[in-house]
Formats: C-alpha cells, structure tokens, sequence
C-alpha cells in the first residue's frame, strides 16, 4: 500500500525513496534506496518482505545532503524509538542539531529531517510527555517548512503529524486511515479528505482520524468530497501523462468555461466576487511562478484591453521579497495550479499583510491558497500528473481571461454586443485545440527532424511573445535542449549575435496589428542562416514566403489566441523530448509542485 502510494506521488520529483513499517507491538523496519521507486520495490520484492498494519513512506527530493541512501528518508532516534519522514526545509536545523551534539546525539546523515526527528526524540524523552506534546514543543522551535509524519514505538497503531506550509491531508476509511502529501496517493481507498491547517497537528488510528492545535485541543474539521475518480489520475492507454494531458486540455476549457458562462452570459460570482468589488478596483498584480508567471503574462495584455484596467505581473519569489507597494484598491491575483506553491503562497500572505484583496486561481479544491485567499476561481483540469503543465496551463488561461471579461462589463467598457461575441469565441475554443492535437503528425515529423539541436530562440510580440515564453519553458524543462524567449523587436538590441547558420528558430505570429512587425523579425533571423518554423493563425499564408516550416492555427479573437498557440509549442517539446529517449513525465531535478523556496 505504501509503495502503491509513493508511485502516485512520483511526479513530484525524487530522487530516493524508503519506508518505515510497523507489525503490530514488534520493533519498525527502515527500508530505504536512492534512484526510482523501482530500486525499493525491488529491495521489498514489492513490499512483501515488509509485512505490517502501519507505515509510513516518502520520496526525497535532496535539499540538505546529497541523494543517497543514507540521506533518504525515514530517518530514525537512536534508539528507533521515534521514526519519521519529511517534506519541507527545517531553516535553523544547523541551530538545532549543535542544541542535540550538545546533549550527547549524534548524526549519520547530512539531512535536517535527522535532527527535526531526534529534536522531537530529545522532548519526547526529557520533558516525558506525549506524542502530540513532543511535537508541539518542536514546532515552536523549527523555523521553515514542515509536512511531518511520525511512528513513536509507544504507540503502536497510530500515526502524528505536523503541517508548517507544505501540503498534508488526511483520508478517511473504513477501518483505516491516511496521511499524504496529496490526493492521487490516497485515492484508491477514499474519496473522503480532511485538509490540515497550518501549525497544525494530526493522530491517526484504523479507528480515528484528529486534527489537533498548538495548544494539544482537538479541531472539528470540514470534510471534502473527492469528486474526480482515480482513473482521472491513471495513464489511460497513453504513453506517458503529459501527452494523455495534452488530449484532455478540450475538455479542461470546456469545464472550466461553463464553470463561469451561463445562459449564455458571464456568473463569476462564484469566486466570491461582487459586480461593487469589482468596480471598485484600481488595478490588478498577478503573481506566480513558472507557468503561471507566463499566465500573468498572456492575462496583462487581455485584462488591459478588455477591462482597461492597469496590470502588473511578478514573480512570486521576487514579488515576496522586495516589499511591494501596493494600493489598498487594488486586486492581487495569485495563480497555482497545486495551491501550495511556497513563494506563491508567501506573496498571498504579503497582500493580506498590507490590507489587500486576493483571488486565489487554482486547481484544487480546499488547498492553501484556496482557503487563504479572499476569492477563489478553481481550474476544473482535474488531476495533473506530468511535471510539465498543459492542461492546468490552459484552464488557467481561461479563468483569466473570463475575470478580464467579467472586470470590463462590470467597470462599464464592455458593451453587451462585445461580451457574447467574446463569449461565443472563448466557447469554441475547445474544439479547436482539438483540431490543433489531430494534427499531431506534422508537429511529430518536424520534432523528429530537429530534436539532436542544442539551441532554439522562440520570437513574439505582444500577446505571441508571453506564448513563446511558455513554449520555451516547456522545450528546456522536458527537452533539457537550452531554449530561450525572445520579444522580437529586441533581436538588434543584442540577441541578434547569437544567431548563426543552422540556429533553430521558432516565430509566433498572429496578431494582425504587429503581423508585419514580426515577419521582418524572422526575415532578420532568416538571412543570417537560421532555420526558421512559424505559427500563425489560418489564412496568414504569407509567412510560407519566409519561413521553412509553417504550423497554422484556427482563427480566433487575437486575445485568447494564446490558448492555441501553445498548442503546438506543447506538442512540439513533447516529441522533441521523446525523440531524445527522456523521461517526459518526469524531468531530472524537478517537482511538481514546489513547496519549498
């Protein structure tokens, strides 16, 4: 059970794995192994040679200490009395571990979850008190980060837990009960979670599942239904999950735009936002990381068009640290698709700190940013599993573009005429991200030509240049190929010098205003040897005049012409990364979600 856990959660990012298992009143067996969770299916053969009632397992991702098995969790007391793993960064746990040499610990591991367990071991023991205690009393002293699950050999059949800003849930069952880092892990057995709050405690028995506070009371909690079944989170016939992703982003639009248009106008209410509020803004920041700082990037232009309203986009990691001068009107808008993202999350609790109100987007329901925030837009993409974001990509497009939609008519700058056309574009969006994925072929034979070049240069303007962004993260992330993005009008201003013979090229162009302003670009690239692939909307036949491979896609309003775009740009990673024999779903050194700074 535990093994099948950690597989569901392998697309967070690890480099070892172990578990910790407890048969009833005998002592715990520590299993560990560096590399893929195969390596400790094999040292178990399958977990079978582990027999128990109660474990705990974890796949690390090295932050303190090399990977290796040594380093890999759980980590143990010295006496095994106490065993644990840990997802987070224990920041002061070089303070901490002189506190324990001080009094007679000692340490074969270069990690900090080896001293948050024998921290918890030195209270356990000196102040003779309980788990819970034990624990509490640590969670006063350990700055940082912290998911914490641990097995005291006094107490067989039962579990504790401490949350410090990293994910943790519990799944209620009959007759059993869990702690995960997330749903896919726990979802063969039950649909039924409880979310743990920040600085907040759990115990688990078969029998019972609490969540407890800093002062040891126990909290009532709400219970959530898991409403996506666990084959949402499996393969389905698919090579790998991201391409299985890519075919389910129709799907993903199409949920999350009847989410918010109805009887053929715009309800956003649901976030929690009034038409008053939403007058009521001087403008809008959007924050986040990776993909979702690209998001930003697309929604800065649709958002100024259409709401006339000014925008400013940040990085969350930048955005948390500079201390940010924000108006007491304005909106900040923080977008993940898991809701835990650290420096995300950070950057949420920076607005609330100066008075400011937040909307939260994201993807999964009762997370963090989800019940930090003031309102709440959800994605409905479902599970996402590959590394490298499609579908929660694209439905966070759409939740943007429909606020940008919802702020111009409630701000009075969008007539009723414009909204149903613009509503009517964004409905049919989906099936023309369907007709973009049927014709993959071309996009596979083209990958298949280029995937052995070490460098490509994505160029755009406007609206195509924040799409070239995405289309670049997703080249270098999956690819390991160096790629760069490009706003085309600055090629002279530097970049131009890079550009030699054979150099690979990738030119977005669809939006008609500055069409010929981007050609002239690629025209530039062109004569000075590089090869050059444009994409640009039907009808622009004129780009086969200067480009050596044209992909087209399906006209729509320019403002979500960035949904399509990246169509073609996801695919074209994909096939490149496959023809170079990676693993797609799970690129070296990253996660899926980054829970820690």
């Amino acid at each position: 059970m535990l093994l099948e856990g950690l597989s569901k959660l392998e697309y967070r990012g690890y480099d070892s794995a172990g578990i910790a298992v407890r048969d009833g009143e005998k002592d715990v067996r520590v299993v560990k192994a560096r590399g893929r969770l195969s390596v400790l299916e094999e040292k178990t053969d399958g977990g079978r040679t582990v027999p128990g009632n109660c474990g705990i397992g974890h796949t690390r991702w090295a932050t303190h200490g090399e990977p290796s098995e040594n380093n890999a969790h759980p980590h143990v007391s010295e006496d095994s009395s106490v065993v644990a793993v840990h997802n987070g960064i224990i920041e002061n746990y070089q303070e901490l571990k002189e506190k324990l040499l001080r009094n007679g610990y000692t340490f074969y591991s270069d990690t900090d979850t080896e001293v948050a367990v024998k921290l918890i071991d030195y209270y356990y023991k000196k102040y003779k008190v309980g788990p819970i205690d034990a624990i509490a009393k640590c969670m006063v002293r350990m700055r940082g980060s912290y998911a914490l699950a641990v097995m005291f050999r006094d107490y067989p059949g039962e579990i504790y837990a401490a949350r410090k800003e990293s994910p943790m849930i519990l799944g209620l069952g009959d007759g059993e009960n869990f702690i995960a880092s997330d749903v896919p892990a726990i979802l063969k057995h039950t649909r039924r979670v409880i979310y743990v709050g920040n600085l907040e405690m759990a115990r688990i028995t078969p029998e019972k599942a609490e969540i407890i506070d800093l002062n040891g009371d126990v909290i009532e909690k709400e219970v959530t239904e898991i409403t996506w079944d666990a084959e949402a989170a499996e393969k389905g016939g698919f090579e790998h999950f991201m391409m299985k992703e890519i075919y389910e982003e129709p799907r993903a639009i199409e949920d999350t735009l009847h989410s918010a248009i109805k009887e053929g106008t715009i309800d956003i209410s649901g976030t929690g936002l009034t038409e008053e509020e939403m007058k009521s803004f001087s403008s809008v920041w959007i924050v986040g990381c990776g993909s979702a700082y690209h998001v930003g990037m697309v929604a800065q232009y649709v958002l100024e068009d259409l709401a006339k309203i000014p925008v400013r986009v940040e990085l969350a990691s930048e955005f948390r640290y500079r201390q940010p001068l924000l108006a007491k009107d304005a909106l900040v808008v923080i977008i993940s698709q898991s809701g835990e993202t650290a420096d995300s999350l950070a950057a949420l609790r920076e607005a609330k700190r100066q008075g400011v109100k937040v909307l939260g987007i994201v993807n999964v329901v009762g997370s963090a940013i989800a019940r930090e925030a003031d309102y709440v837009f959800y994605t409905l993409a479902g599970p996402e599993i590959a590394v490298a974001t499609t579908k929660a990509y694209s439905a966070q497009l759409i939740g943007c573009d429909l606020l940008a939609v919802a702020l111009g008519r409630a701000r009075g700058v969008l007539e009723e005429e414009k909204i149903k056309e613009l509503l009517s574009d964004l409905l049919s969006l989906p099936g023309k991200v369907e007709r973009i994925i049927e014709d993959k072929e071309r996009i596979q034979w083209f990958a298949n030509k280029f995937a052995n070049i070490n460098d490509v240069f994505f160029l755009g303007r406007g609206l195509d240049y924040a799409a070239c962004m995405e289309g670049s993260l997703k080249m270098k992330e999956i690819s390991y190929i160096h790629s760069e993005a490009y706003a085309a009008g600055e090629l002279k201003h530097g970049t131009i010098s890079l550009v030699e013979k054979g150099t690979m090229i990738i030119g977005v162009a669809t939006q008609k205003r500055i069409f010929e302003k981007t050609i002239s670009n690629m025209v530039e690239v062109k004569t000075r040897g590089a090869y050059l692939c444009g994409i640009t909307s039907a009808g622009n036949y004129s780009m086969e005049d200067t480009a050596d491979f044209v992909l087209y896609v399906p006209k729509s309003d320019e403002h979500f012409s960035a949904t399509l775009t990246v169509i073609p740009l996801q695919l074209l990673a994909y096939y490149v990364a496959v023809n170079r024999g990676i693993d797609v779903d799970k690129p070296r050194n990253l996660a899926k979600s980054v829970t820690v700074e």
